[in-house]
């Protein structure tokens, strides 16, 4: 099965870096996107604000940014293990 995010958002908010147990840097943030898209013939404004994570060296360099970055990023949707909602794990991106 196929699991892919390709997404251009906004990074609105980030919490401090931390490490998993295991050692590995995790930074959770949330991104706003905003965009026109295409939906039963009818162009509609879509906007969406995501949950995402990012771990090791994405989530360093990723820290280091600051809120108001646009990032073009990839990456695949997961729900944690005590959460309801998907969160997008991203796994590598690019900024204006």
């Amino acid at each position: 099965m196929d699991n892919r995010v390709a997404l251009t958002a906004c990074l609105i908010e980030a919490q401090a870096l931390r490490f998993t147990p295991g050692g590995v840097s995790a930074l959770s943030v949330l991104l706003e996107h905003e965009s026109r898209q295409q939906e039963a013939g009818q162009e509609r404004q879509v906007r969406a604000v995501v949950k995402a994570v990012a771990f090791g060296e994405v989530a360093e360099r990723l820290a280091r940014l600051p809120v108001g970055s646009v990032l073009t990023l990839q990456g695949f949707l997961a729900t944690p293990r005590n959460g309801k909602h998907p969160v997008v794990h991203i796994q590598e991106y690019q900024h204006d």
